[in-house]
C-alpha cells in the first residue's frame, strides 16, 4: 500500500517531511485543477446513472448543446439600429429595435446596422486635432474645395453632407448588399453634384444669396445619384460652410462687392427720389387738365347760352320786327351809356341855352365804369 502524506505522516501532523517543517504557503494558494475536473465527474455521475457513455447520459448530453445552440439565436437590437436576418447569407427579413429571435448559425446570421444614426461628412475641409488649443481645428482641402463656375471664376465652397440610412426594409438591404464603401461613395457623389451645380452657375449668385437654390440642387442630385446606385441612403441636408473667392483674389472681390454695394444704395436713392417727384408731377397734371375741362365746359355752355338767347330774340324779331329793334337799340343803349355821365339840355333852335365856354363836363364828379360795360360814350 503506498504511503499517503495523510496528517502530516509518521513525523507529526501538519505538512512536514523527515527534516522538519516543510515550506510555508506564501499567500491564497490556487484551486487545484484536477480537484475541480474530479469533482464535476463525481457530479455528472450522480446526475447520469449508468456512466458517462450511457443511452440516457449521451442523450442528456445532446439535449444541453441543442438547447444551447437555440438560445443562441436570441439577439437585442438598440435604439438607433435595424435588424437585418440572413439565412444561409440571403437576406429574408428586417427587424426592429428590441428583443428579437433567429434561427441559430449557421442557418441564420444577423447584422446590425446604425439605420437610424445621422452621419455628417466634411468636403473641402477636415478636423485635425491641435495640441496647442486641446481640441480641435478646421484645415482647408484645396483639392476638394476649388471648384469652377459658370462665367469662369474660381470659387473656395467648403460643405457638409448629413446622411443616414434608408430605415425600410429595402434600404437597409441595399446599404449592406450595392454598395462597399457608403463614406466614400456619399462624398465622392457629393463633391461631384455641387461641382456640376458649381459649374453651371454664376458667381455673383453664389456670394451673395443663392445658397438655398444651391444647397436644394445639390440635395436632389446626389439623392438622385445614389437612388441610381441603390445606395439605399438618404440624404438629409446639405450645408454651404464657407463660399469665398480664393485667398489670392479675395481682396480684389472684397472692393468689388463694395462697388457694388454702393451702386445698389445710389439706386435706391434715386429710387426713392423718383417715387417721391412723379406722383407730385402727376397730380399736378391733372389738377391743370381738371382746370382746363372745367374751363371748357363753362365756354361750351356759355356759347350754348347765348346761342339759345340769340336765337330765341330772333323768333321774337320775326314775329314783331319794329318793336323788337326799338327793344333791341333801348337794350344796348341802356347797357353801353349805364356808367356814363349824362347832361341832357335842350339847345332850342337860336342855341343860347349853354354858355359857349362853360366846361360840362367838370360840373359833374366823374365815376368809374361798372365792370363789364363799355366806357364810350361821352356828354350830351
Amino acid at each position: 500500500m503506498p504511503w499517503k502524506n495523510q496528517g502530516g505522516g509518521p513525523w507529526g501532523s501538519g505538512p512536514k517531511g523527515p527534516w522538519g517543517s516543510g515550506p510555508q504557503p506564501v499567500g491564497p494558494r490556487p484551486p487545484d485543477l484536477e480537484d475541480l475536473l474530479r469533482r464535476g465527474q463525481d457530479r455528472l455521475q450522480q446526475i447520469m446513472p449508468g456512466g458517462y457513455f450511457s443511452g440516457v447520459g449521451i442523450t442528456l448530453i445532446i439535449l444541453i448543446i441543442v438547447a444551447f445552440w437555440l438560445l443562441s439565436g436570441f439577439f437585442r437590437v438598440q435604439s438607433e439600429e435595424r435588424g437585418v436576418v440572413l439565412r444561409f447569407g440571403k437576406h429574408v427579413r428586417t427587424v426592429d429595435p428590441g428583443l428579437n429571435y433567429h434561427l441559430p448559425y449557421p442557418i441564420e446570421t444577423v447584422l446590425l446596422p446604425k439605420a437610424l444614426r445621422v452621419n455628417t461628412i466634411s468636403i473641402g475641409m477636415t478636423l485635425i486635432d491641435d495640441p496647442a488649443r486641446r481640441g480641435r481645428s478646421i484645415r482647408d482641402v484645396p483639392e476638394e474645395s476649388l471648384m469652377l463656375t459658370g462665367d469662369e471664376n474660381i470659387v473656395d465652397v467648403d460643405f457638409t453632407v448629413l446622411w443616414r440610412i434608408k430605415p425600410d426594409t429595402a434600404g437597409v438591404g441595399d446599404f449592406l448588399f450595392n454598395i462597399q464603401n457608403p463614406e466614400g461613395t456619399v462624398k465622392a457623389v457629393a463633391e461631384s453634384a455641387m461641382r456640376e451645380v458649381i459649374g453651371r452657375s454664376q458667381i455673383q449668385p453664389i456670394l451673395t444669396g443663392a445658397r438655398n437654390v444651391t444647397e436644394q440642387g445639390v440635395q436632389e442630385l446626389i439623392q438622385k445619384t445614389l437612388d441610381s446606385y441603390g445606395a439605399g441612403i438618404q440624404i438629409s441636408q446639405v450645408q454651404m460652410q464657407k463660399v469665398d473667392p480664393p485667398a489670392q483674389v479675395i481682396d480684389a472681390f472684397r472692393d468689388v462687392q463694395a462697388a457694388r454695394a454702393n451702386l445698389e444704395q445710389l439706386q435706391n436713392e434715386a429710387q426713392t427720389y423718383a417715387n417721391q417727384v412723379v406722383p407730385q408731377a402727376r397730380g399736378r397734371a391733372a389738377q391743370i387738365m381738371q382746370a382746363a375741362e372745367g374751363y371748357k365746359e363753362q365756354a361750351v355752355a356759355e356759347a350754348k347760352g347765348q346761342s339759345s338767347r340769340f336765337l330765341k330774340v330772333y323768333e321774337e324779331y320775326k314775329k314783331a320786327p319794329d318793336v323788337t329793334r326799338e327793344r333791341i337799340y333801348l337794350e344796348t343803349m341802356e347797357r353801353v351809356l349805364g356808367g356814363a355821365d349824362k347832361l341832357v339840355y335842350d339847345g332850342g333852335p337860336s342855341g343860347q341855352g349853354v354858355v359857349p365856354y362853360l366846361p360840362l363836363g367838370e360840373l359833374t364828379t366823374k365815376r368809374p365804369p361798372a365792370a363789364g360795360q363799355q366806357t364810350g360814350g361821352g356828354s350830351r
